[in-house]
């Protein structure tokens, strides 16, 4: 390769995919005071400038704390609708090929948003998706600061719509609340068919033992963050054996702890894991895809091999077919031998 240095030019072109993104957090202040007074909901904000200086944070709880009580502005199934293509079209705009979607939907139905409405709501998004040439699917989310059983009555409300969803993820406040304690509702998950995977956020109390036991006794295919498994050599060569990708997200990694991670992206990627680069909640953090990339590799002076090797993980460890890996590979492949970026 002539030319080693990576520029935004040509991150931003290159085919990817994108597997940790939150569609709550890609609610853009300009869609939220949108939203708030189609709906007549009072945020306490008036202009955009009142709603970019609400989004402020300096750990994982005050981004939360910020997070939620913005999500009220979402009433109707067309809200859902709006704010993913806000997002999908961004992600057109990036080259996203691919992208595994997150959704809370106890974050609505617990202020009286009905399932149904929600999850028709992003579900038609995804189908309009496809039409930019963009392949969208759901990953449904349970909320880790609610009890197991709110996690069970929302699972067993999502199975009429079991074909809209492809696959179960855990997020929200990691304290006191490790993976076992969904054991039962992932269990059930796994043998409806159901792909699995768990957040394990980075530096919590008790990070190696959540990624043990999600790996261990839950079973994920992939861990989202994670980067703590650099403490345990044997839980890396488990994940390497079994190829159990990292969906890790630097630009976020910065705000709620002083670094973003890169040291240990980096080193897990050159060991053979398959790490991959996402921008989590980007309306809170300002990043896209291409964006956390970029940062990534200007900070870490990471190579054009390491994101063309990012990208193709991207795609390698998507709960998709070995046929479209391929095709999605060959199409990296092509962009690169043709590109002078």
């Amino acid at each position: 390769m002539q030319n080693n240095k990576v520029t935004k030019e040509f991150i931003q072109g290159l085919p990817k995919a994108e597997l940790h993104l939150h569609l709550e957090g890609t609610l853009e202040p300009e869609l939220k005071l949108q939203l708030a007074k189609k709906n007549g909901i009072d945020i306490g904000q008036n202009t955009i400038e009142e709603v970019k200086a609400a989004y402020q944070f300096d750990s994982l709880t005050s981004f939360l704390q910020v997070y939620y009580p913005a999500m009220n502005v979402l009433q109707k199934e067309d809200d859902f609708c709006a704010l993913a293509m806000d997002y999908l079209k961004k992600a057109k705009m990036h080259n996203v090929k691919y992208v595994e979607l997150f959704f809370d939907p106890q974050a609505h139905t617990s202020r009286g948003i009905p399932f149904e409405t929600i999850i028709n709501g992003y579900y038609k998004a995804t189908r309009e998706a496809l039409e930019m040439g963009v392949e969208a699917h759901l990953i449904m989310c349970f909320l880790r600061d609610m009890s197991a059983e709110s996690a069970m009555e929302t699972y067993k409300q999502a199975l009429p719509y079991k074909d809209k969803i492809l696959g179960i993820g855990l997020d929200s406040d990691e304290r006191n609340n490790p993976p076992h304690k969904f054991a039962d509702v992932f269990t059930m998950a796994k043998k409806d068919g159901f792909h699995i995977t768990m957040h394990c956020d980075i530096d919590q109390k008790n990070s190696i033992d959540h990624i043990r036991e999600a790996l261990m006794e839950i079973g994920v295919e992939r861990l989202d963050h994670g980067t703590n498994i650099v403490e345990d050599p044997s839980l890396i060569a488990y994940i390497k054996e079994r190829s159990i990708g990292l969906t890790c997200c630097p630009v976020s990694n910065s705000f709620v702890v002083d670094d973003m991670k890169g040291k240990e992206m980096l080193e897990l990627l050159h060991q053979g894991i398959q790490i991959t680069v996402n921008s989590d909640d980007p309306a809170y953090f300002q990043s896209y895809i291409s964006d956390d990339m970029f940062t990534l590799a200007e900070k870490y002076n990471v190579t054009k091999e390491d994101i063309i090797q990012i990208a193709k993980n991207s795609f390698g460890i998507a709960w998709i077919s070995n046929e479209k890996k391929k095709k999605y590979w060959n199409m990296i492949d092509e962009y690169v031998a043709s590109s002078n970026c």
